[in-house]
């Protein structure tokens, strides 16, 4: 089965533990995908709501303002759960239209026929977390590249066995690491053992929950105030707050994700390792965003993230001051309707 996606794909199958494994592929996918035929239209569907005749008509219409269309069904377990869903999408796999690419994305998955079917036209990619040998590997090679930053093979061990072997989690500490060494010279930006110790664990929290605390609050005023106080009084490094960002859209697609397949909050807060004050605001705001919209603010973090590495994110401090006042307004608490 394919590894790689590419634009030549109409059906693409993304399921695995490591949610971070999943997005970066389905942003590959839609690099690809913009490359070939420009900006795709997508359309995405909850895949426990989503009607089969609602995803095949997105499928199978012409987009009237792009010349390519990426549908994307989540939670793709619970939809080809019924066997005449399944049975569709087989059928589908075996001609699918020119104009469209489908990406079904899932946590869980159970193989068969349909996984067959499609890797002969696209990809079946199994995105769990990788063992602790290849994550820390994946953390010397990702931190040079991505953050300017290096480490043995010891320090980078000592990471994972402080972190695991999530990649997201993992990301975020290299962010850290890249944030807080911005300052010394070229070629002298090493993670130390005592630097790990130092910055990761509890305190990464902690540190953190300033800015994630004013965006929780649902007032896109307050948390443009906080970007402003921490960039212009504090001296906080951008790339640190934008960490802090990401980190929390991890957060809130985990918890919201597992909380809308009925997991107790005590179970929640364990698994995405919330505590303290951080608790009850997180879980509040995964509630209010719902598994689908939550994916869509951690996917926007995760390209904002990459823009600002690519220097495409224009003056970083006042794309973070958007950024956060939109974070938070998503996370505000609607008022029920009459």
């Amino acid at each position: 089965m394919a590894e790689q996606t590419s634009a030549d794909m109409r059906f693409v199958i993304l399921h695995g533990k490591d949610s971070y494994l999943i997005v970066e592929r389905l942003h590959a996918l839609a690099r690809q995908l913009e490359e070939r035929f420009g900006e795709p239209s997508r359309f995405d569907f909850d895949g426990a709501t989503a009607q089969t005749i609602d995803v095949f008509d997105e499928l199978r219409t012409f987009g009237l303002l792009a010349t390519h269309k990426l549908v994307v069904v989540d939670k793709a377990d619970q939809f080809v759960a019924s066997e005449e869903r399944r049975r569709a999408l087989e059928r589908y796999a075996e001609e699918p239209v020119e104009h469209a690419t489908l990406v079904l994305r899932s946590e869980g998955w159970r193989p068969g026929n349909l996984d067959k079917l499609v890797a002969k036209i696209g990809a079946v990619i199994k995105c769990d977390p990788p063992g602790s040998d290849a994550a820390a590997a994946w953390c010397q090679r990702r931190g040079p590249k991505q953050y300017d930053v290096s480490m043995t093979p010891d320090v980078a061990m000592a990471l994972v066995e402080r972190v695991g072997t999530d990649l997201a989690r993992l990301d975020m500490e290299l962010a850290k690491f890249g944030a807080y060494l911005a300052r010394e010279p070229e070629g002298k930006r090493a993670v130390t053992a005592d630097l790990v110790t130092a910055l990761v664990g509890q305190s990464r929290e902690e540190a953190a929950w300033e800015i994630q605390e004013a965006v929780l609050g649902g007032r896109p005023a307050q948390a443009v105030r906080k970007v402003r106080e921490l960039v212009e009084i504090s001296q906080a490094p951008e790339q640190l707050i934008l960490w802090s960002l990401v980190d929390l859209a991890r957060k809130l697609h985990d918890a919201s994700r597992m909380l809308g397949e009925g997991v107790a909050e005590g179970v929640v807060s364990k698994q995405v390792k919330l505590w303290g004050p951080s608790m009850g605001p997180t879980l509040r705001a995964a509630r209010t965003l719902g598994p689908t919209r939550a994916a869509r603010l951690f996917s926007d973090a995760i390209d904002l993230d990459r823009r600002s590495k690519s220097g495409l994110a224009g003056e970083l401090p006042r794309t973070l001051e958007a950024f956060a006042s939109d974070f938070a307004a998503r996370c505000a608490v609607r008022p029920a309707r009459a």
